[in-house]
Formats: C-alpha cells, sequence, structure tokens
C-alpha cells in the first residue's frame, strides 16, 4: 500500500510517499526570511507555489506514478488556518481525481506516532517541543493525554521572538542555539515553572529587555540553559508520576543538541530510556504524516466532511488505532 503524506500546518509543505510503513522519500520546503517572522498568509503563498512541484519531485525520486498512491493523509490541527487550507485543498483536489480516501491526521499525534514506530518505545512520555506546541503526552485511557504544557507562548515561538530582537530572521532557533555553545556566562533569568507548566512570556520580556546591555552569545546561553532546565523538570515530574520510564522528544526545538544532553542527563538518573530520531523526523515533516494516516486507515477506512481544525489539541483526539 502506497500512502501520501502531506504536511502544511506551519512554516514547512512536506510531502512524503512511504510503502508498508517503509519510507520511500520524505521532503520539504520551509518558509524562511532573514528578518522577521511568520506571515500566515505570505506563508501560505509559499506552499501554493511550490506544492505541485515537491509531489512531482517526490514522485520522480521514487519512481512512482500518482496513480500508484492507494491513500492520502494531510495534517489538519492544529496549525496556522491559512497554511492548513492550502494542504487541505491539495488532497481533497488529489483524493477526488484519483478516487483514493483522504485521511485527517492531528499534527501532534503524529509527532508521537512516528517516535513509536521509529523506536523501540512501548509505552513512552513525549516531550514535544515546536514553534506554537510545548507539551508532555502520555497515552492514557484511549487519549494522548497533556501531563504538562505551556501556559502562554509556545517554545518555538519564544525562540523565534528573541531571534527576531536579534535580527537573525527565522527560523533563530538553530542560530541561536550556535551563539549559545560560544558562551559559559550565566546571566539570571526568571525560572517559571508552576507545577506542571511552564511560563515563558516573563522570560521573554526579561531577554529583551537586556539586547543592546549584554552579550548576545551570554543572553542565548543563559536562554537555553534556564527554558531547557524547565522542560526537563516537568518531563520528569510526568514520568515519576506516570510511572513511566521511556521518553521520545519530538518537534523542532527537540533537535537542539543542549536539549537532548539535558534529558539524556535526567534519563539517567532515573534509569529511564531516551530515544531520539533523526532531525528530519523531529522537525515538521510529511512522513509523519503518512505513518499515522496508514495506521488510523487500516482501522478506518472512510472519513467524512474533513475539515481544518487550527485549535484543536492533542488530548481531543480519541485513539482508536
Amino acid at each position: 500500500m502506497i500512502t501520501l503524506g502531506v504536511e502544511s500546518t506551519a512554516h514547512t509543505f512536506g510531502i512524503s510517499l512511504i510503502k508498508d510503513s517503509q519510507i520511500l522519500c520524505n521532503l520539504k520546503n520551509v518558509f524562511t526570511t532573514e528578518q522577521g517572522g511568520l506571515i500566515p498568509n505570505e506563508v501560505a503563498g509559499h506552499h501554493n507555489k511550490i506544492k505541485e512541484e515537491l509531489l512531482e519531485k517526490a514522485l520522480q525520486e521514487t519512481n512512482l506514478k500518482i496513480t500508484d498512491i492507494n491513500i492520502i493523509g494531510v495534517s489538519t490541527a492544529p496549525g496556522l488556518a491559512p497554511c492548513l487550507l492550502v494542504g487541505l485543498a491539495f488532497t481533497k483536489k488529489l483524493s477526488k481525481e484519483l478516487n483514493i480516501p483522504l485521511i485527517p491526521v492531528n499534527h501532534c499525534i503524529a509527532h508521537l506516532e512516528i517516535g513509536k514506530s521509529f523506536t523501540k518505545a512501548t509505552d513512552p512520555i513525549l516531550l514535544y517541543a515546536s514553534g506554537a506546541n510545548t507539551q508532555i503526552i502520555a497515552y492514557e485511557g484511549k487519549k494522548y493525554r497533556i501531563f504538562g504544557e505551556t501556559l502562554d507562548l509556545g517554545i518555538g515561538n519564544f525562540i523565534d521572538t528573541i531571534a527576531r530582537g536579534f535580527n537573525l530572521g527565522f527560523p533563530g532557533g538553530p542560530k541561536i542555539e550556535e551563539l549559545a555553545k560560544k558562551s559559559k556566562n550565566y546571566i539570571t533569568l526568571p525560572y517559571n515553572v508552576k507545577g506542571m507548566d511552564i511560563s515563558l512570556s516573563g522570560i521573554q520580556t526579561n531577554i529583551i529587555s537586556k539586547i543592546n546591555k549584554e552579550k548576545i552569545e551570554d543572553l542565548c546561553y543563559s536562554l537555553q540553559e534556564t527554558v531547557f532546565a524547565m522542560l526537563v523538570e516537568i518531563t520528569e515530574r510526568a514520568m515519576a508520576h506516570c510511572n513511566k520510564n521511556e521518553l521520545i522528544l519530538g518537534g523542532g526545538v527537540a533537535c537542539n543538541k543542549r536539549l537532548q544532553e539535558m534529558c539524556l542527563e535526567m534519563c539517567r538518573e532515573r534509569n529511564a530510556k531516551l530515544f531520539l530520531l533523526e532531525n528530519q523526523y523531529l522537525v515538521d515533516n510529511a512522513a509523519m504524516i503518512a505513518i499515522t494516516a496508514e495506521k488510523m486507515f487500516k482501522v478506518k477506512k472512510i472519513y467524512k466532511e474533513i475539515d481544518i481544525y487550527p485549535k484543536q489539541r492533542t488530548d481531543q483526539v480519541e485513539i482508536f488505532w
């Protein structure tokens, strides 16, 4: 069975083709800027411009014809509405032309599903750290429950906002990570853990107020040390609460080597296991959409009235597969 996966929740437009859970290709084209951030309609314009070209490239790389595709999976939640609509319109058209099923996939859940598929984890906690999402997730009672999360800003959006203050452009995470490597000088920042949750808006205001007063490398280093420690604290608390000894990282921020190091150290102290995917499967990607769609299709063949749900939460989706 050949599955086409399409990802378009935010800055990334992705195309993946898989055959019986084996990835044949995983392509993406990412909207970037030299200065400033994400303007949803501009990003949607980017996706519209490159969608056909990326699909054609995927077919060429895999030596497949469009008629070889058996089902299509598309990210329908959560995300930026203009971007989600590009993916939905594109896949609805293909589904109708090819007369094949279209499967709606929750982007957050897809991050966890690809982690479980590509590792030996059986019942893990997921630290999901991306642009708009910062959640500690575990399976319980036929749903992926959120045991901790951000109360205001997603960790990726927080980092990108700081990067804009430094005139680093978008995405800012990789640039801040590189600058942080050049410093070991810790500047005290607010540490905002509230039970199982974190808050980032106060830290953001504090760092921005220090621009032009402190060295950028010191601020980047201090940012990572503070905020990643907050993430690791609530992740460890969730692992203890749920009595789980497996951790999977997901989301673009999970590519950060310092965050990975801190999670590994915490897992070693708890005698737990950390499972890491390749970066291409941590960032937004279409392979995770295809993998999840395939799992869903094997249990439920037909999905009616498919729409986008920009604000759908992870724990609103019933896990029936």
